[in-house]
């Protein structure tokens, strides 16, 4: 992957993955696709310079150099968020080197991240995510399938779960009876724990899995198992919701995630406090949060323009 790199710049690398795993505690995926931009950026500095990349060439980068490669990612039609990634990760790569080596490159400092559109949370209506609950039960094709994607989701839209985070929980992790089942320990984005409460209704779909389950996972097995046992697979779960939605003719805004969204949204919605949501997702910002109000906001304007008499 590092064959541009010379021996010290491949070591560096190396150690700046090996510390974004133990140190930063950055989750796998995004630890690879760090390791995945430095590597292009390696690539492209390898034909801009005609040369393999040394440790001592990155100090002497220009900015006409990091335009260059902004240059070349577009010409290669990457995305903006994809760009706006490569940028964090190569300046999170500078940053480690200029402490640990006392390699430094102002240049980083003043180049510009591509503006992202503005993105706000797309949740379901209340009504769109309970049809979508229910119609996981009786679409499957196996009694357990249906009580399995039921509590999956349930999970989603009653705690506010990613759906990586659910799909990580283990049948201990629900306790021995999980109709008593109250709370629920979830380990998030960085390895970051926190307390999840369970409604009895989730707890109660919990616990029906488990009894229709034909080969009930133990205590240290995945709480979801897929058709061959195995941990239940994200891909499994979003192709499932999509023949749901069309089933249902959702739009093609109803996935997993939004579930989540439609947890905090309609949470916000009936009052609850833009902090405590923000503890119940396990968003390190409350700005991530805060995106949530905009949304209802756009939701309050919709409603008075179309019930208010002179609107």
């Amino acid at each position: 992957m590092l064959q541009h790199a010379t021996p010290d710049l491949r070591d560096v690398v190396e150690s700046w993955c090996r510390w974004l795993g133990s140190e930063r505690r950055l989750a796998p995926r995004t630890e690879q696709a760090y390791r995945q931009d430095m590597a292009s950026f390696i690539r492209f500095l390898a034909g801009h310079l005609a040369r393999d990349v040394a440790l001592s060439d990155l100090a002497a980068l220009q900015l006409v150099d990091l335009r260059a490669w902004l240059a070349w990612r577009h010409g290669e039609d990457f995305a903006r968020t994809s760009t706006a990634r490569a940028i964090a990760g190569v300046r999170s790569f500078f940053r480690y080197i200029d402490r640990r080596h006392g390699i430094h490159n102002p240049a980083l400092q003043v180049m510009r991240t591509p503006r992202l559109p503005h993105r706000v949370p797309r949740p379901l209506a209340e009504t769109d995510a309970r049809d979508l609950i229910l119609s996981a039960r009786t679409e499957a094709r196996e009694l357990w399938l249906g009580h399995r994607d039921t509590a999956l989701l349930m999970l989603l839209y009653g705690a506010g779960l990613r759906i990586g985070e659910a799909l990580a929980l283990d049948r201990r992790d629900v306790g021995m009876d999980p109709r008593a089942l109250r709370g629920l320990r979830v380990r998030g984005k960085g390895n970051k724990e926190r307390l999840v409460p369970i409604l009895p209704i989730v707890a109660e779909a919990i616990a029906a899995y488990l009894a229709a389950c034909p080969n009930p996972p133990l205590p240290d097995e995945p709480l979801f198992k897929g058709v061959r046992g195995g941990r239940l697979q994200q891909g499994v779960v979003q192709k499932q919701v999509r023949q749901l939605r069309a089933t249902l003719g959702l739009p093609e805004t109803a996935t997993p995630h939004a579930l989540r969204h439609s947890f905090a949204t309609h949470l916000l919605g009936d009052g609850a406090d833009l902090r405590a949501i923000q503890e119940l997702l396990g968003h390190a910002s409350l700005s991530t949060t805060q995106g949530y109000t905009e949304v209802d906001s756009r939701r309050l304007i919709a409603l008075y323009t179309r019930a208010h008499p002179r609107a």
